[in-house]
């Protein structure tokens, strides 16, 4: 999604825009702007493509030093990527930097037609920018208030008035938007890491908040104008833990990092060798109440709830089915009471995911949020939260906040297993014990990778590429596919391996790439059964497994073995060399890895 900063203080706002700005380039944008306000008047410079791009164009106008300003980095969602369409948008009086969709934008474009205004872009933004000069009488504040409540969709707002020097307006509905104190200046921002050079100490707004930053103070009120108290955050890690350490991308660096994350997720909810969820509203007794497990997420966390699903039935024995949160409002699914629904995010803040999870209150479930960020809004919807201590994450394409939550996911199966009787106190020990080993595991995987960088040069030039597994290995098999397409651009898709023969293999012929995951012992032979039956074909295959598990000559013409492990954790394990595997394609192809094309960090419109 799009980035905002704002600010108002004692440095030049141009330089604290910019480098705000700079922070907020992992979320994804195609053009970038700032408006500044210059004692009575507002300037307003932007430009399509990268930051670089409106520095220099910032630099080249000369501006005299400024406090007071909005920034903004936009990925289109209304009108093509250009400089008219890019943020801020303004009328002579107003100024506004946004994210989030105005639903109901043409309705509200028709009729400030008809009061006279013109429009010069294609986005629904410009729409809001008149719609709030249309409501302003001279109060920032009620004219804020008046057109926000004619408004239909999501927003995260900065705005300036030119008649109101050194203040800076924010406003929030269903995009998450953030602000930050400090001593002599004040900031909003759509994300932490913006801040974190400046301050650690925030406050989240919520639903339809609305903050009023000068040099010296915020004030709060909610969408009525009504004044409302904040609580005072702190961010608990720093800008060193948001740079690349050394490492050329940020990607490769958390990557890396998962093994640390791990203890840091595992590690407080252990107690005398057994999982404790630190939940104290969801006991056993709660736990054992439970008659179904719904695990509802997009993208890359959907993924690591289908490994959630696995497990929980596995050790649970209760039934369990993941969702795509798109999905899963709009085709009116059944849920009970006794039902416990699982929203997994990394940012806390999807649109879809959040959705989903109001329609589970509204059914009168139980949810269980499991996400990163402390304070985001499906955090403080949920009734019960598992934080994973993942720390920031940069990159668009998600590692490590994968790996933490499939690490809660494998906590609350085993403790729903032992509430329920189907897993004795030995066996929690065991399993408890051996999740506490992954992140050694996988440290030994991260210093032997040279096989991995071979291997991506050979698959690098691949125009389309297939990924199979069974069970455990097919969930990895998504993830990876979705992982190498999210950053090479190579066009890549997963199957269940005893799907290919249902159509699929009709599109394997000499030299088609085929990775193979079979790292689950039970089902292995019949893995490499539909191995065979594409290299009969001419694939090229690659073949992911276990140290000691035999690999009959013929079957793969490349073989990446995996230590002994748990069978249970394997994929904590076997993720790691396939995230490798994406990122040094993606490097070799020399394509930017941090930003993908067209893709967002946070994606907070449907």
């Amino acid at each position: 999604m799009c980035g905002i900063v704002g600010y108002v203080g004692g440095y030049d706002c141009k330089d604290v825009l910019m480098e705000g700005l700079s922070k907020l380039e992992y979320r994804g944008y195609d053009s970038a702007g700032v408006a500044l306000h210059m004692g009575r008047d507002i300037t307003v410079v932007k430009a399509k493509g990268r930051l670089a791009v409106l520095k220099e164009k910032l630099e080249s106008k000369n501006l005299p030093v400024c406090h007071c300003g909005i920034g903004h980095t936009r990925w289109a969602t209304h009108g093509v990527p250009s400089d008219v369409n890019s943020h801020p948008h303004s009328t002579p009086r107003v100024s506004i930097v946004h994210n989030g969709i105005i639903e109901n934008y043409g309705k509200l474009k028709e009729d400030l037609i008809k009061k006279g205004y013109e429009f010069v872009s294609e986005t629904d933004t410009e729409v809001l920018v008149k719609l709030i000069d249309s409501c302003y009488t001279g109060d920032p504040l009620l004219a804020l208030t008046r057109a926000l409540a004619l408004v239909r969709g999501s927003y995260g707002l900065a705005v300036l008035f030119k008649d109101f020097p050194d203040i800076v307006y924010a406003a929030r509905r269903e995009s998450p938007l953030i602000v930050g104190f400090g001593k002599g200046q004040n900031f909003v921002a759509s994300d932490v890491p913006a801040l974190l050079k400046y301050t650690r100490e925030y406050a989240v707004l919520d639903e339809g908040d609305i903050a009023v930053l000068t040099r010296d103070k915020i004030d709060f009120y909610n969408e009525f104008g009504t004044p409302v108290e904040k609580n005072h955050l702190t961010a608990d890690w720093d800008m060193e833990a948001a740079e690349k350490g050394g490492f050329p991308h940020f990607m490769l660096k958390e990557i890396y990092e998962q093994p640390e994350a791990i203890q840091k997720t595992v590690g407080p909810r252990v107690q005398n060798g057994l999982p404790d969820l630190r939940i104290p509203q969801l006991s056993d007794e709660a736990l054992a109440k439970i008659g179904r497990v719904h695990l509802v997420a997009c993208g890359t966390a959907m993924h690591a709830g289908m490994v959630g699903k696995t497990a929980i039935e596995k050790l649970a024995r209760v039934p369990a089915v993941t969702e795509i949160a798109s999905e899963f409002r709009y085709r009116d699914p059944i849920l009970s009471p006794e039902d416990l629904v699982i929203i997994i995010s990394q940012s806390g803040e999807t649109s879809d995911t959040k959705a989903a999870l109001e329609l589970a209150k509204q059914r009168g479930c139980k949810v269980l949020a499991i996400v990163n960020v402390v304070g985001s809004s499906i955090a403080r919807a949920a009734d019960y939260v598992l934080y994973t201590y993942a720390g920031p994450e940069i990159a668009v394409a998600s590692t490590k906040a994968y790996m933490v939550q499939l690490s809660v996911l494998y906590l609350f199966a085993m403790r729903l297993a032992m509430a329920k009787g189907k897993l004795d106190e030995a066996q929690a020990r065991r399993l408890t014990a051996e999740l506490l080993q992954t992140g050694e595991k996988i440290n030994g995987i991260l210093e032997n990778c040279d096989q991995i960088k071979f291997l991506a040069s050979k698959f690098m030039n691949a125009s389309d590429l297939f990924f199979m597994g069974r069970g455990f290995d097919y969930a990895l098999s998504l993830e990876a596919s979705l992982k190498l397409k999210e950053i090479s651009y190579i066009h890549s898709e997963a199957y269940a391996a005893g799907e290919l023969k249902h159509g699929t293999i009709s599109l394997i012929e000499q030299g088609t790439p085929v990775i193979a995951l079979a790292t689950q012992k039970d089902i292995y032979e019949k893995t490499i059964s539909n191995i065979k039956e594409t290299k009969s074909r001419g694939a090229n295959t690659l073949l992911f497994t276990t140290q000691n598990q035999p690999v009959p000559d013929g079957v793969a013409d490349y073989v990446v073995r995996l230590p002994e492990f748990e069978e249970l954790f394997m994929p904590m394990l076997l993720i790691v060399p396939l995230q490798l595997f994406a990122y040094y394609v993606s490097v070799l192809r020399g394509c930017d890895v941090d930003k993908p094309r067209n893709l967002a960090k946070s994606v907070t419109v449907e």
